[in-house]
């Protein structure tokens, strides 16, 4: 086997490992030595990797890659209904990446927040894109342009993250996070097309 192959074949086997590692236990909770448990050479990780930081940026390049990935081959990039069922479907069916994903949106690293919002680049803009579709279904206010209204809607999405950041979800694990933020979103989204109340006439 030539070396460039053992090479490729080690990196596979520490991408792995690390995939496993941060899915479960996030940024915070991830060590390299966890990730050596599992039989890979600590000085070969080092020698393919500067550390844990680059292992959990690679880990979370993958992520957001195979996210995006799924997404437009299930006909998920069409409309606000396709786009929430395909991505539960991936979440459901990929939970390290999933896990990862989320890992970075709610507890992410300040020391990494520039590389991080770069890897998240893709994700963000996937959601932007369905939130613009469906805003382009509706009849917005007099006054009210769309542009308006995406950062009406990046404000609501920052806030939410931001809540799941909150001590109110300290000893949540990250999986039941994943599971109610999924949940939480679509209302959200009802409440900002269409508001709260039922009859605005008396006001």
């Amino acid at each position: 086997m030539k070396k460039s192959e053992k090479t490729e074949i080690t990196i596979t086997k520490i991408i792995e490992s690390a995939m496993a590692e941060f899915g479960e236990k996030g940024y915070a909770g991830g060590t390299v030595n966890n990730i050596c448990k599992t039989g890979i050479n600590k000085g070969l990780v080092y020698h393919n990797f500067t550390g844990k930081d680059e292992l959990y940026l690679t880990c979370l390049k993958i992520s957001c890659e195979k996210f995006a990935k799924y997404i437009f081959e299930n006909d998920g990039a069409a409309d606000l209904e396709g786009y929430m069922t395909a991505r539960m479907e991936f979440f459901d069916s990929f939970p390290n990446e999933a896990h990862i994903i989320f890992d970075a949106l709610l507890n992410q690293p300040q020391h990494l927040s520039g590389e991080i919002d770069q890897m998240l680049e893709e994700f963000n803009g996937l959601n932007d894109r369905i939130c613009k579709k469906t805003l382009e279904t509706v009849t917005l206010r007099e006054g009210i342009e769309m542009e308006d209204a995406l950062s009406y809607f990046h404000l609501i999405q920052t806030t939410l993250n931001g809540y799941f950041s909150s001590p109110a979800f300290q000893n949540v694990d990250l999986k039941e996070k994943v599971k109610l933020h999924e949940k939480i979103i679509p209302k959200l989204l009802n409440l900002m097309l269409y508001g709260i109340a039922g009859d605005v006439a008396n006001f």
